[in-house]
C-alpha cells in the first residue's frame, strides 16, 4: 500500500475531503455568485462526512443502542431539509475532525504498545552444526544457541551460557541503565545488546517470551475499561435518548425546527465519551513505557485509592541473598580464617540456603577447602553434622552442640545470642567435640527500600507494613533501616492473609508486595496485588494486578502516583465535558449559540480532554530524576555484609539485616511498632 492509499484509508481523509468542498463552497458563493454552486457543494460536503456518521448510526441501532453518531446524523439531515446547508456541512465536517483527532490520539496514546511491538526482534543467528545461521526469530527452537553480538537486538528469552555484554533491558524493565550480562544470567527478547558478545540458549521463543506477554497484557490492559468509565457508557445510554426526546418537545411546543435541531447537535456529549479512555491508555502507556505493567483500568482507578501497602521481606525489601557478617574466634588454637574453613567445608554436602554464603566467603577470602564431606548427616531445625578430613565437624544451634554433648556450649550460645540480638543470624561451629566459633550471616536491605517507603509516604500511603516470617528481632532490625509504619513478625502465609484482611476490615485499602509464591494467598485477597521482579515470569506478568518487571522498588510509588494522576485528569475531564455541554444547552436557550458555533465548542472541549490526557504520557519529575541517578538511596548504604579481607573475616560494625534460619531461631506470629515494641 502506498503514502495515498494509506493516507485515503487514514481518519484524516473524510474531514479534509469536506473541509475541502465547503472552502470550494464559499469561493464559489463569493467569488463567483452562485449561490445555487455553493450550497451543492455545502450538500456534497455534508454528504461526504456525514456519510461514515450515519453508517456508525445505524450499526448502532441495529444492536439496539442510541449513539452520539445518530443525534449529530439527525441534526444534519434536518438542517438540509431546512435549507441550513452551511450548517449541516459546518457540523458533519466538525464532528468528523473529532473523529480523528480521537482516533490520532488514541494512536498516540498507545505508542508504547507500538513501541514494544517495534523492539520485537525480527531475526536471530543460530549456531547449527558448528555453523552460523540466521533464521526468522519465530524459527529458533528452544534449546537451541543463539548468538548475540554488539548492537543486536536479543531474539529470544534464554540462558547466557557463554560471553560477556551490558545489554540495554529498558524496553523489558524501564531501567536505563544497561544490564551486565555473564555466564547463567537471563536476557529477554526485544532487548539490545550494547557491549560484548553472548552466546544465549533459548529457554522461550516466539509468543513464549517475556515480551509477547507484555504485549499482549498492555494490550488487554489498555482495552479494559475502568469503573467510572463502565458508567459513563451507562450515562450515554440514557443520556444520548433524553436528549432526542427534549429536541422533539420543544420543536413541537416552539415550533422551531432549527432550535431542535440545534438541541441535538448542543447536547452531544462527545468531550465525555473520549475523556475517559483517553486518559486510560495514556495512563497504562505510559507505566508501560516504566516497565510497570497494569492489568486493566479498573486496577488503574483502583490503585489511586491505596492508602496501605503490605511488603513481603526477603527479595522485596531485601535482596534475598544472605551475606557471611561475622566470624567469631572462640578456641584459642584456630584463628578467623581456620573457623570459616572449618564451617564451609561442613557445609559443602549441605542443601541449605545458609550454606551458600559461607561457601562464597570462604572462596573469596582465598581460602582452600577440601571437597565433598565423607558423611552429611542434616539435622531439621538445628544444623549440620559433616565428617570432612577425618574430623567430626557441627555447625548449627545451640541446641545441636547441646545434643552432641560439644564443650564450651553455653559460652558460644551467649555469643550467638549476642549476634541473633543484633539482627544476624548466627551458626555455632564445633570441630572434634570443641567449640570452635561462630559465624553469622545477614540478608542485605536493597539500598533504595527506605527511600521507597519514604515515597510511598508522599505519594500518600498512610501505613507501610512489613509482613515477613522472621524472628521480630530480626524484622525489628529490618523496621529500623526501611522506615516502615508496622511490623508483623513470624507469619505463615495464612498469618498474612489475615493481616491483610485485618487492614481492609480497617477501612484501608490494601496493595500487597511479594513474590507471588508464598505469599500467593494475600496477594490474592489484597486490593491490589503486586509482582515484583516479574520480568521472565509468565505466571506474574498474566495474574498481577500490578507487575514490576525489574527489581526497583521505586517503581511502586511511581505506579501509585501515576494512577492518582490519571483519575485525577479522568475527573478534570468530566468536569470538562459536562461544564461545556450546560453552557451550551444553557446558550441555546438564552439565544445566540447556533448549531456551527455548538459543534465548534464541542471539538474545542474535545481538544482540551485530549491534550490533558495527553500530559499523563510526560515522564514524571520524580521518575527524571531517578532515571537520571539523583534520587536518594534512601539511607540503605552500609546495611549488610562487610568486605573480607586477606584470609579471614572480620566482626562486622555495621548492622545487617539478617536472613532468619530455621536450624536456630523459632519464631511466633507477633506485631512490632514502628517503635520497636513487641506485641506477641
Amino acid at each position: 500500500m502506498n503514502r495515498l492509499q494509506r493516507w485515503r484509508h487514514g481518519p484524516w481523509a473524510v474531514p479534509a475531503v469536506s473541509g475541502a468542498l465547503v472552502l470550494v463552497a464559499f469561493l464559489a458563493a463569493r467569488a463567483i455568485g452562485s449561490d445555487a454552486a455553493g450550497d451543492a457543494l455545502l450538500v456534497a460536503a455534508a454528504v461526504v462526512a456525514g456519510a461514515p456518521i450515519a453508517v456508525k448510526a445505524v450499526r448502532a441501532l441495529a444492536v439496539g443502542a442510541v449513539s452520539i453518531d445518530l443525534l449529530v446524523a439527525v441534526a444534519a439531515a434536518g438542517a438540509v431539509v431546512i435549507g441550513e446547508h452551511w450548517e449541516a456541512a459546518a457540523v458533519t465536517f466538525l464532528f468528523a475532525v473529532g473523529h480523528a483527532l480521537e482516533a490520532r490520539t488514541m494512536s498516540r496514546t498507545r505508542s508504547a504498545l507500538a513501541e514494544l511491538v517495534a523492539v520485537a526482534p525480527d531475526v536471530a543467528v543460530v549456531l547449527r552444526d558448528g555453523e552460523q545461521v540466521e533464521v526468522p526469530a519465530g524459527a529458533v527452537v528452544a534449546g537451541e544457541t543463539v548468538l548475540v553480538k554488539n548492537g543486536a537486538k536479543v531474539p529470544v528469552d534464554g540462558e547466557v551460557v557463554g560471553g560477556t555484554g551490558a545489554v540495554d533491558e529498558a524496553s523489558i524493565t524501564g531501567e536505563s541503565v544497561p544490564a551486565e550480562k555473564a555466564e547463567g544470567d537471563r536476557v529477554y527478547a526485544g532487548t539490545v545488546s550494547r557491549a560484548g558478545f553472548l552466546q544465549v540458549r533459548a529457554t522461550g521463543v516466539g509468543e513464549d517470551t517475556t515480551l509477547a506477554r507484555i504485549i499482549h497484557r498492555v494490550e488487554e490492559a489498555q482495552d479494559a475499561r475502568a469503573r467510572t468509565q463502565a458508567f459513563i457508557d451507562r450515562f450515554s445510554t440514557w443520556y444520548t435518548p433524553a436528549i432526542m426526546l427534549l429536541a422533539l418537545a420543544v420543536g413541537l411546543v416552539t415550533g422551531d425546527v432549527v432550535l431542535a435541531l440545534t438541541l441535538l447537535v448542543i447536547g452531544c456529549p462527545g468531550a465525555l465519551v473520549i475523556s475517559i479512555p483517553v486518559a486510560i491508555v495514556a495512563g497504562i502507556g505510559r507505566a508501560a513505557r516504566d516497565g510497570i505493567l497494569i492489568k486493566g483500568g479498573e486496577f488503574l482507578e483502583r490503585s489511586a485509592k491505596i492508602d496501605a501497602v503490605a511488603v513481603d521481606k526477603t527479595g522485596t525489601l531485601t535482596e534475598g541473598r544472605p551475606h557471611l557478617t561475622d566470624v567469631l574466634v572462640l578456641d584459642p588454637a584456630l584463628d578467623r580464617a581456620q573457623v570459616l574453613a572449618w564451617a564451609a567445608a561442613a557445609e559443602a554436602g549441605s542443601e541449605h540456603p545458609l550454606a551458600r554464603p559461607l561457601l562464597a566467603a570462604a572462596a573469596d577470602a582465598g581460602l582452600a577447602t577440601p571437597g565433598l564431606p565423607e558423611s552429611t548427616e542434616p539435622v531439621p531445625g538445628r544444623g549440620v553434622i559433616a565428617t570432612t578430613g577425618g574430623h567430626r565437624v557441627l555447625v548449627g544451634s545451640a541446641a545441636l552442640l547441646a545434643g552432641e554433648g560439644v564443650q564450651g556450649a553455653d559460652g558460644a550460645a551467649r555469643a550467638a545470642g549476642e549476634l541473633a540480638a543484633a539482627g544476624r543470624t548466627p551458626m555455632i561451629v564445633a570441630v572434634d567435640g570443641r567449640v570452635a566459633g561462630v559465624v553469622a550471616v545477614a540478608d542485605r536491605v536493597r539500598e533504595d527500600a527506605a527511600e521507597m517507603v519514604r515515597r510511598l509516604h508522599a505519594a500518600g500511603v498512610r501505613q507501610v507494613v512489613m509482613l515477613t516470617g522472621d524472628a521480630p528481632q530480626v524484622a525489628e532490625a529490618i523496621g529500623r533501616a526501611t522506615g516502615v509504619d508496622e511490623i508483623r513478625a513470624g507469619l505463615l502465609p495464612e498469618d498474612k492473609l489475615d493481616a491483610v484482611r485485618e487492614l481492609q476490615r480497617q477501612g484501608r485499602t490494601v496493595a500487597m508486595v511479594g513474590d507471588g509464591v508464598n505469599d500467593a494467598p494475600a496477594l490474592a485477597t489484597a486490593d491490589i496485588g503486586v509482582a515484583m521482579g516479574a520480568a521472565g515470569s509468565a505466571v506474574a506478568v498474566e495474574t498481577a494486578d500490578i507487575a514490576l518487571m525489574g527489581d526497583n522498588l521505586l517503581r511502586l510509588p511511581e505506579a501509585i502516583g501515576l494512577a492518582r494522576r490519571t483519575v485525577a485528569v479522568m475527573h478534570q475531564n468530566i468536569a470538562v465535558a459536562l461544564v461545556t455541554v450546560t453552557l451550551l444547552l444553557a446558550g441555546v436557550f438564552a439565544g445566540g449559540v447556533t448549531m456551527a458555533l455548538g459543534m465548534l465548542v464541542h471539538e474545542a472541549s474535545v481538544l482540551v480532554v485530549i491534550a490533558n490526557a495527553m500530559r499523563l504520557l510526560r515522564r514524571n519529575p520524580a521518575s527524571r530524576q531517578e532515571a537520571a541517578g539523583t534520587g536518594s538511596s534512601g539511607g540503605a548504604s552500609g546495611l549488610g555484609a562487610p568486605g573480607t579481607s586477606g584470609s579471614s573475616c572480620v566482626t562486622s560494625t555495621t548492622s545487617p539485616i539478617p536472613v532468619t534460619s530455621s536450624r536456630n531461631s523459632t519464631t511466633s506470629g507477633g506485631r512490632i511498632s514502628r517503635g520497636g515494641v513487641a506485641d506477641a
